[in-house]
């Protein structure tokens, strides 16, 4: 698939390599619980070597650890097990997405969903990519329905 940078100046490659480190950074917070700081230090200094978009990376790994609880709380009723027994890639890339559903309104429910299954399939499970969509479809329909429906 071919991005283009849109009229607003976003660029979804950028935007996409951005998620893709947040969900290593949170994957990494969820094994050894680093402070926020240092948490970003070491992966904005990764961002230097690949071109992302480092303020959209920044402000998911923010968001996550400051919001992880009603995050948490916001995917339950989607999960078929707690959220601590759901694999650590998978559980990285439901909270980025979840964060996303929640505080950005200005991305397209579809847009988080598709780039959260990207993320999974590069660095999870064979199929767990297919559990993140079943959650996130779920979880969007509860708290984007408005948007959903369109």
């Amino acid at each position: 698939m071919k991005f283009r940078r849109r009229p607003d100046g976003i660029d979804p490659v950028l935007r996409a390599r951005a998620r893709r480190r947040a969900l290593q950074a949170i994957y990494a917070w969820q094994v050894s619980r680093p402070d926020e700081r240092a948490l970003l230090a070491q992966f904005a200094h990764e961002q230097a070597h690949e071109q992302a978009d480092l303020e959209y990376f920044e402000d998911l790994i923010r968001g996550v650890l400051r919001h992880v609880q009603a995050i948490d709380a916001a995917l339950a009723p989607h999960l078929d097990r707690s959220i601590d027994e759901v694999d650590l890639v998978e559980r990285a890339a439901l909270r980025i997405a979840g964060y996303e559903l929640l505080h950005r309104p200005d991305v397209p429910y579809r847009v988080v969903i598709n780039e959260a299954i990207d993320a999974t399939k590069r660095f999870g499970a064979e199929h767990g990519h297919t559990y993140v969509n079943g959650v996130l479809d779920k979880a969007a329909a509860a708290l984007r329905g408005v948007e959903a429906k369109k």
